[in-house]
């Protein structure tokens, strides 16, 4: 089997790559070691709406709930409230992820690329010292993909960035272990998502609800890697939760796993091999949300890859033009990201209160994530001075 490039996962970093690719001309295919794409859901599904519609014409059967703004809790219960699109692009739209994944792997095989599910990357097929495809294993049966060039949009501590010599791990520190119940009850507000905070909630992340209709949502929270006591804490915690703030919720669905909080990859590509999404740790490190960045890098990779294959060039001297468009709006900007997260989850729940509290008399619903920011060091000034620089 011969292609000009093979992409190894089916997310919607994957998908994106590959629609690109196949727009492009160049004969693709995309392997999803699933049997079916975007199941089991392993996020919470929540998307800048304005971020969505940069990217893809919207289709509303992805969407379980068009929401109106969010609400952020203290740990001591204090609430502040922020406009739909003031929310950190962590509101919006709330995704069936299902639908939503499988319709943008749809799109890319109606641009022209195969899509092979039940297919598990194997290994980098190598031919004098260079990448020249994947091996693979379908139905029991293993079998040679060949290709210039292998896209890995493969997850967390990607596979085939550690077999291209990329180093994918994941400090404790940069990982938020996640548990996730679908919830039904019907004190749930259809309109707002909500987040809580607290090191008895969530322990270096924070706990959320997010509506996908009337009286569904995700519930979820996660906790993260340094600061957690066990594999199980994330799910216990997540009882504890359900039986203070959703004593009746009836659970229908539960997921876990986890969520990169981690500094961009230095090297996101090689001699061959470009990583995207979560394999490329591209995920917002303050909220954990990867499906916009993903996507994103998931285009820019695709017209880069296109080119460079059409050049005949897939040296890491010809792919790091992805590296460079990335960065400079994307992964500065998420680079900041982390430096706050970093400095967050070092504040104990007395100082979060504090901050929440501060805000009180300001009007949050007309305030973006930086205005916010901005106000919260005018207001806590001793507190936050060590994130000026990142703020101001």
């Amino acid at each position: 089997m011969k292609y000009d490039v093979v992409v190894v996962g089916a997310g919607p970093a994957g998908s994106m790559a590959t629609k690109t690719l196949a727009e492009a001309g160049l004969n693709v295919v995309m392997l999803e070691k699933r049997q079916e794409i975007g199941d089991p859901v392993r996020c919470a599904e929540a998307v800048s709406k304005r971020g969505l519609k940069d990217l893809v014409e919207i289709d509303l059967r992805w969407i379980a709930a068009d929401l109106e703004g969010s609400r952020v809790f203290a740990p001591d219960g204090a609430c502040i409230g922020l406009s739909e699109e003031q929310s950190g692009g962590k509101t919006g739209y709330v995704l069936e992820r299902k639908i939503f994944d499988r319709a943008l792997a749809m799109e890319a095989a109606r641009a022209g690329a195969e899509v092979m599910v039940k297919t598990r990357a194997q290994g980098l097929l190598k031919r004098d010292g260079k990448i020249c495809g994947v091996s693979a294993m379908r139905s029991g049966e293993t079998f040679q993909i060949e290709a210039p060039l292998v896209i890995g949009a493969d997850g967390v501590e990607s596979k085939v960035g550690r077999w291209a010599g990329i180093d994918t791990t994941l400090k404790p520190k940069d990982i938020s272990t996640c548990a996730q119940f679908l919830v039904e009850d019907k004190s749930i507000d259809p309109n707002y998502s909500e987040f809580y905070f607290g090191s008895k909630i969530a322990p270096g992340a924070y706990a959320w609800i997010f509506p996908k209709g009337e009286t569904v949502a995700n519930v979820g929270l996660g906790v993260l890697g340094s600061v957690s006591s066990g594999t199980g804490e994330p799910l216990r915690l997540l009882q504890e939760f359900m039986k203070s703030h959703l004593p009746r919720g009836k659970v229908t669905e539960m997921n876990a796993g986890g969520v990169p909080v981690a500094p961009q990859l230095e090297t996101m590509t090689t001699d061959g091999v470009m990583l995207v999404g979560d394999a490329a740790h591209q995920s917002d490190p303050l909220t954990g949300g990867g499906i916009i960045p993903g996507m994103t890098a998931g285009v820019i990779a695709g017209e880069v890859a296109a080119d460079a294959v059409s050049g005949g060039d897939v040296t890491r001297a010809s792919l790091k033009d992805y590296e460079d468009r990335w960065k400079k709006p994307h992964g500065n900007r998420l680079q900041r990201h982390y430096e706050l997260k970093e400095f967050f989850v070092k504040l104990t729940d007395d100082d979060l209160n504090s901050l929440i509290h501060s805000l009180a008399k300001e009007d949050t619903a007309k305030m973006d994530l930086r205005d916010m920011l901005k106000s919260l060091l005018k207001l806590n000034p001793k507190l936050l001075w060590g994130l000026r620089h990142v703020i101001i």
